[in-house]
């Protein structure tokens, strides 16, 4: 340090794009939780499909989605 500076240090938290810890950890989750309803989904019997309402058509669209991809935006 220089003679005549204060020894000053400006900290600053900056979230990580508005999302904390918290945050981030509930997304991790809801994807792992979307990823294992589609995979519980695809491996349904036709006849099983049909008492919830799906064609096998319907879970193919769903299955391919990537894992982020929330229809409920949690």
């Amino acid at each position: 340090m220089m003679k005549g500076q204060k020894g000053y240090v400006l900290v600053v938290r900056v979230p990580f794009h508005g999302v904390s810890f918290k945050g981030l950890w509930q997304r991790v989750r809801r994807w792992r939780q979307l990823a294992w309803e589609r995979r519980q989904l695809a491996a349904m019997s036709d006849d099983m499909l049909k008492d919830i309402g799906m064609s096998r058509a319907d879970v193919s669209g769903e299955v391919e989605r990537p894992f982020w991809d929330d229809p409920l935006k949690k």
